[in-house]
C-alpha cells in the first residue's frame, strides 16, 4: 500500500495535511493509533474505520470521521480504490466543548457533513495547494470547518436497544459502502435493501433514523460530493461530469447541484479562482441546501 502525506498548514493548535492512499487490496490493515485527535475529511474515494470486530464506519466525501487519540483502530479500503482526504490534527484543549458533547463514541465516530462544509473543504484544499490563503485566514477557516465537522457527529436520538442498534448500524454501513463504490449506479431501494438484508420499508426507516436523511437524498449527496473534485479540476466539461456521476443530463445535474449547494457548478468552479477569501466566508454562513425529492 502506498501512502502519500503532505503538510498544508502547521499552527500552534491545528495542523492540516493531505493524505492519499493507494491500496493494493481491500484487506484490513494493521492496528494503528494517533497521538492527537484527528478528523478526516475525504474528498475522493472511500475507506472503512474499524473500531472492533464487526464494528466499523464508512468514510466518503459526504462524511467527517473522528479518530480519538491513543485509541486503536484499523483501516480498510473497499474495492481497493483508495482515498484522498484532508486531515485535521488537534488536541482536546482546542475544542473541549465539542468533544465533551459527542455522547457515545460508537454513535459519534463519524457524521454527515452539511453542504457548506463539503464546498468549503474542496475550496480550502484548492487554495492551500495554490498558496492563496494567508495563515490567519487558513486557521480561522480551518477551525470553522473543524467545528462544523465535530457538530455533525453528535449522536442522534436513537431508540433501539444496543444489540439491535449495532446490527442496524452494520446494515446501514454496508449500504453506504456499496453506494460509495458506485455512486453513479442506477440504484433502487430493493437493491440496497438486499445488501442490507432488510425489507425495503425497514431499510428506508432505519436509514433515515440513523443517518439523518432519506436513502434517496443520500445517493444524490454522494454523487454531488464526488463531482466537486472534477469541477475544480477544470479539465472536464460539466456535461461529462454530470453523466459520469449518474445524472441524466447537464440540466438535471445543475438543478440538483444548485438545490444542494445554493450555486451552480459553473459558479462553484469560478469560486476556486476568486481573488479574495470573502466568498469562502459566505459559504460558512450559508444555510444548508436541501435536496428536492422527485
Amino acid at each position: 500500500m502506498q501512502v502519500i502525506r503532505k503538510s498544508l498548514f502547521e499552527g500552534d493548535a491545528l495542523q492540516i495535511g493531505l493524505v492519499e492512499v493507494r491500496p493494493i487490496s481491500d484487506v484490513c490493515g494493521a492496528v494503528e493509533w494517533q497521538k492527537s485527535d484527528v478528523v478526516v475529511l475525504p474528498f475522493s474515494g472511500v475507506f472503512s474505520k474499524h473500531d472492533a470486530p464487526g464494528r466499523y464506519v464508512i468514510g466518503t466525501p459526504n462524511h467527517a470521521v473522528f479518530i480519538a487519540s491513543n485509541t486503536p483502530y484499523r483501516l480498510s479500503f473497499p474495492g481497493a480504490i483508495g482515498d484522498r482526504a484532508l486531515i485535521f490534527r488537534f488536541n482536546e484543549a482546542l475544542a473541549p466543548e465539542q468533544l465533551g458533547r459527542r455522547g457515545s463514541e460508537f454513535l459519534a465516530s463519524h457524521g454527515l457533513l452539511p453542504s457548506n462544509a463539503i464546498m468549503l473543504r474542496n475550496l480550502l484544499l484548492t487554495r492551500l495547494q495554490k498558496g492563496e490563503a494567508d495563515r490567519f485566514e487558513t486557521e480561522a477557516l480551518g477551525l470553522n470547518l473543524l467545528g462544523i465537522s465535530l457538530r455533525s457527529m453528535r449522536a442522534g436520538d436513537i431508540l433501539f436497544r444496543r444489540s439491535a442498534l449495532i446490527r442496524r448500524m452494520a446494515a446501514v454501513e454496508r449500504v453506504k459502502e456499496a453506494i460509495a463504490l458506485a455512486p453513479d449506479h442506477k440504484w433502487s431501494v430493493a437493491k440496497l435493501a438486499g445488501i442490507a438484508n432488510l425489507s425495503p420499508f425497514h431499510l428506508c426507516h432505519v436509514f433515515r433514523q440513523i443517518v439523518g436523511t432519506s436513502i434517496y437524498d443520500y445517493v444524490l449527496r454522494e454523487r454531488l460530493a464526488y463531482a466537486l473534485d472534477a469541477i475544480l479540476d477544470r479539465s472536464k466539461e460539466i456535461t461529462a461530469i454530470a453523466l459520469d456521476t449518474g445524472f441524466a443530463s447537464h440540466s438535471h445535474f445543475t438543478a440538483r447541484f444548485k438545490s444542494f449547494f445554493n450555486c451552480t457548478p459553473a459558479a462553484f468552479r469560478r469560486l476556486a479562482t476568486a481573488d479574495h477569501i470573502t466568498e469562502l466566508r459566505k459559504i460558512m454562513t450559508a444555510q444548508r441546501g436541501k435536496l428536492a425529492v422527485d
